[in-house]
């Protein structure tokens, strides 16, 4: 368990079960299709490349980067898109591939903003959903897990550009984040 750590919320062995069980759902619902992943840098890479080796598809990859928090432990409520996407979405199947779904602020801005694109269809899939700090109704058609409402980092979720690279997902002591939150 890494130093910085309250305490582990999922283990590796939990996270990619449970990845590889998305990846068979989203085989079957897009069974003889082509999909378009469209990972939310920089947190939901390591989940994407899992996530990606776990379907069964013909698919590509793409990314968006946008920011909502900063240095912070909560959202500003304001969405930059830092990076678009390289290659259009138009009649494709996409699938919005984010590491946590929080306040839905930053989701719900995404999703409209690629359903103008005109893709064939558009999906949501997090790892990780924090449903008691919604402030935006937004659909996430793929959850991995129901998470309490705690600030966690590791598996990509990140503090101020830490902790992306731990295997597990944890709950960051408060002496961790301190003055920043």
């Amino acid at each position: 368990m890494h130093p910085d750590a309250a305490r582990v919320l999922l283990s590796e062995e939990q996270i990619q079960a449970k990845v590889r069980e998305l990846g068979r759902r989203i085989t079957t619902d897009y069974a003889g299709k082509e999909v378009v992943l469209v990972g939310i840098l920089k947190g939901a890479v390591l989940f994407l490349a899992d996530l990606a080796r776990a379907i069964d598809l013909p698919l590509s990859l793409d990314f968006m980067s946008v920011s909502s928090y900063g240095h912070s432990t909560k959202s500003s409520g304001i969405v930059r898109i830092i990076k678009d996407l390289d290659e259009s979405i138009e009649g494709k199947h996409v699938i919005i591939v984010e590491d946590i779904v929080d306040t839905g602020l930053t989701l719900n801005y995404l999703k409209e903003t690629l359903a103008g694109r005109d893709p064939a269809s558009l999906k949501i899939c997090a790892l990780l959903d924090k449903e008691a700090r919604r402030k935006v109704a937004v659909t996430v058609d793929y959850v991995g897990f129901a998470i309490p409402d705690e600030f966690v980092v590791g598996y990509g979720l990140d503090f101020a550009g830490k902790y992306r690279n731990c295997p597990e997902i944890f709950i960051l002591k408060p002496e961790a984040y301190g003055q920043h939150s």
